[in-house]
């Protein structure tokens, strides 16, 4: 499926940095053999992670999600005493965190270098380092297998898939559990989410596919949970092939239900691709309404809204960028450079219109800027159809 190329989706730039940026290909392809989708143009990955700046403690509800899904690991597969835990781009260790209070052993590994020292000096050790079989074999050598291995957001963007889920296998004790979150391909058609699509995320997972990637490596998926998050995502509970917990039904649930919706065929991508190009077309006629003497800006400066930026041409019509996360603020917009700015600029520049790119919070961000639209402005929501608020 053809995507329009482009930068680095979270590389945003300081005005004095703001030289040319390369694009990349982001064009999504389709196993015809398994069904697995994925990026086949890989950015070296030290580009993209050696100096995150993302920090999972900044993010309230994804804190108060890993508090509750640390309990419900430890309380559905009880740890061994003094029982060792690994964290697969643990970030600031927040989740291994709460299973360090649990009574574990925790050991977080993470390329970014700066982040795995703050975690470190905080009291969660953490490796600087991509995870690999050798790492696995090297860590079990030295600390003996693990109960828990997790990977949370993170396995959808490893080049070396096979290489990792060896290592995991390496790393689990006989009862352990390796469970991931991903985003889930079915929402990403369903509910037209595109933007997710950069070049962090290689993979986009679907069930079919990772049941027999699995098998393959001595693995089992043998439970899945539906989550909100990020648009819609899914909770993967896998153990060693022949382990002793029965399959749920909801993986033979989910696995007929990619096989109605065609989630292995060409034609889906199509549709979505004309879904795709149907949504750039009426958000092009909003905009192309509005008077040339009107300022227009995009509230919303993540990764997501790089995609969604390039990929339906509006670039040209956004005279700035607006965004509640400080650490974006006096940033250029990443290729395009277009300026960001605090989102109070909505009070004080007093733009006519906004357009929300970051679109599945619409309701948050109208429910707090009320004020925006009782001075006057209006809200252009860009997705799933073109519509002002």
């Amino acid at each position: 499926m053809a995507m329009k190329p482009s930068p680095i989706a979270d590389a945003y730039v300081a005005p004095g940095d703001a030289k040319g940026q390369p694009s990349f290909p982001l064009d999504l392809y389709l196993c015809r053999a398994c069904g697995h989708v994925q990026l086949l143009d890989v950015v070296d990955p030290s580009t993209l992670f050696g100096d995150y700046i993302y920090r999972t403690s900044k993010s309230p509800s994804l804190v108060e999600h890993f508090r509750g899904y640390a309990s419900n690991l430890v309380d559905r597969i009880p740890p061994p005493p003094s029982g060792l835990a690994i964290d697969i781009g643990s970030n600031d260790g927040t989740f291994l965190g709460f299973l360090k209070a649990k009574g574990l052993r925790v050991l977080g590994i993470d390329p970014a270098t700066h982040i795995a020292a703050e975690a470190t000096e905080a009291g969660i050790e953490t490796r600087a380092s991509f995870f690999t079989s050798s790492l696995a074999r090297e860590i079990r050598s030295d600390r003996g297998p693990a109960c828990y291995v997790t990977a949370n957001n993170v396995f959808a963007h490893s080049d070396s898939l096979p290489d990792m889920a060896d290592g995991i296998r390496e790393l689990l004790e006989p009862e352990g559990v390796f469970v991931f979150e991903v985003s889930y391909l079915v929402d990403i058609i369903e509910k037209l989410l595109f933007d997710t699509i950069y070049h962090e995320h290689l993979s986009y997972h679907s069930i079919a596919p990772l049941n027999s990637f699995f098998a393959r490596h001595g693995l089992e998926l043998f439970d899945i949970t539906r989550l909100p998050s990020k648009g819609g995502s899914l909770q993967g509970w896998v153990q060693r092939r022949g382990g002793r917990r029965p399959r749920a039904p909801i993986v033979g649930e989910l696995l007929a239900l990619e096989e109605k919706m065609g989630l292995a065929k060409p034609a889906i991508f199509r549709e979505f691709s004309d879904k795709i190009a149907k949504a750039k077309s009426g958000l092009h006629e909003v905009l192309g309404r509005i008077d040339a003497s009107q300022t227009v800006t995009g509230y919303g400066a993540s990764a997501t809204v790089t995609t969604l930026i390039h990929n339906l041409e509006i670039g040209p019509f956004l005279s700035y960028l607006v965004d509640d996360d400080p650490r974006r603020h006096g940033l250029l917009s990443p290729g395009l450079h277009i300026p960001v700015w605090e989102s109070r600029a909505l009070y004080e520049r007093k733009p006519e219109f906004a357009v929300i790119l970051a679109w599945q919070y619409a309701d948050p961000i109208v429910k707090k800027n009320r004020a925006y639209l009782e001075q006057g402005g209006h809200f252009i929501l860009p997705l799933p159809t073109a519509q002002v608020l």
